[in-house]
């Protein structure tokens, strides 16, 4: 959850002009890839135009534009959450020179418009900014799409799903993998982060690697920015809490629950969750919706009743699923969140610390950003994690 607008902080206000893709290179016949299907050269850029980007914000951020980069559209497959294989996509940015300080995969916040995608590598999206800067600074970036977006654009996206935004996350990390294996690339660190639905996205795939698939890459260290992680509560809180207001926060909320029923199988009608006239408003422009008030007085009471009770089991199920703050990180990890946040509320990272901790979880900490919120949360975030992940991979 997070429009991804905030990253104006880093991007040029001015106009950007796409390469022309070039046609799609060969891949090294001699391996047998199990993930990557093609990817092309979107385009290659100096450090200089990378730092530009930043738009004055690189000092702040700490992070030093020092390399050439080259950038590619990947293809790959991976499943959706019916289990049915599809081609998802997402950007690889590979420093041209310089020694390689390690891989970093980079899940992006919330998107809106296909445009925004990192492997379309427009200005509007993280790959094109934070990502490249990254790269440029020694990394590899890898930065998934996710499904709904780029090559599978014409599925919905399977907006804050635990298990779809993992293996698609961690499917376009293998198929990475084999491409930087046949182009001889090094893979001897993966740094994993993300902010709001990255930050998410990001908590979930680190969960999926180090409990299904231990020991399958070097991860060495993980930042989770602003994550919705304890779904659960959340629920709650948005169900009998006041909250903001604000059309665009309750554009997410709606788009949350409307996700879940569609892939938990509920399949309700709007007129279950929401009255009128905000079950119309549901119904007809979906995600879209324009709710301007607090979204706990657009409910049904049988709803709300449902929910506290405890006898509305298919969707309390279907929440407590996509619960990602109760479990043992064995990675250094860091957790960042502006307790002044009023979107993804500050208690999310409060209740995975506390959780992780309970388990024996002696690696994790939580950096609070006193005052800030959702959107200027951000850039501490940003700063935060290239700092981090350089003491575990300094500069050469």
């Amino acid at each position: 959850m997070f429009n991804s607008t905030i990253w104006f902080l880093f991007i040029l206000a001015i106009g950007f002009t796409a390469c022309q893709p070039k046609e799609t290179e060969e891949i090294n016949p001699s391996f047998n890839n199990e993930y990557l299907v093609g990817n092309r050269l979107v385009g290659e850029y100096t450090a200089s135009q990378i730092s530009s980007r930043l738009f004055g914000m690189d000092a702040r951020l700490g992070v030093a534009a020092t390399y050439p980069v080259r950038v590619h559209r990947i293809v790959y497959k991976t499943p959706n959450a019916d289990s049915t294989m599809l081609e998802a996509s997402g950007a690889l940015i590979i420093p041209s020179t310089g020694k390689i300080r390690g891989v970093v995969s980079l899940q992006h916040g919330t998107i809106v418009n296909d445009n925004d995608a990192p492997s379309n590598y427009q200005r509007g999206s993280e790959a094109y900014s934070y990502g490249s800067a990254l790269a440029s600074a020694g990394y590899v970036v890898v930065c998934p799409d996710y499904i709904g977006y780029g090559a599978s654009k014409n599925v919905p996206h399977p907006y804050e799903h635990r298990q779809t935004l993992a293996s698609a996350s961690l499917n376009m990390l293998r198929a990475s993998r084999e491409f930087l294996r046949a182009n001889n690339v090094p893979f001897e660190k993966l740094f994993i982060s993300g902010y709001s639905e990255g930050g998410f996205a990001t908590m979930s795939m680190q969960k999926m690697l180090e409990e299904k698939f231990p020991g399958e890459f070097p991860l060495t260290a993980s930042t989770c920015g602003a994550g919705a992680y304890h779904k659960s509560r959340f629920m709650s809180h948005v169900i009998n809490e006041t909250t903001a207001g604000q059309a665009d926060f309750n554009r997410s909320y709606v788009w949350v629950l409307l996700t879940y029923d569609r892939l938990y199988k509920l399949n309700r009608p709007a007129g279950f969750y929401f009255k009128e006239p905000y079950a119309a408003e549901v119904q007809a422009r979906q995600s879209g919706a324009n709710v301007a008030v607090s979204l706990n007085t657009t409910f049904t009471e049988g709803f709300r009743k449902g929910i506290m009770d405890g006898s509305d089991t298919g969707f309390i199920k279907a929440v407590k699923d996509n619960d990602v703050h109760d479990w043992k990180p064995q990675t250094p990890t860091r957790l960042y969140h502006g307790d002044a946040d009023q979107y993804v509320f500050y208690f999310n990272s409060e209740s995975a610390l506390a959780a992780m901790q309970k388990r024996g979880a002696a690696q994790v900490e939580l950096v609070r950003l006193p005052g800030h919120n959702h959107e200027t949360g951000v850039l501490e975030y940003a700063k935060g994690t290239f700092d981090f992940f350089a003491k575990f991979s300094p500069a050469k």
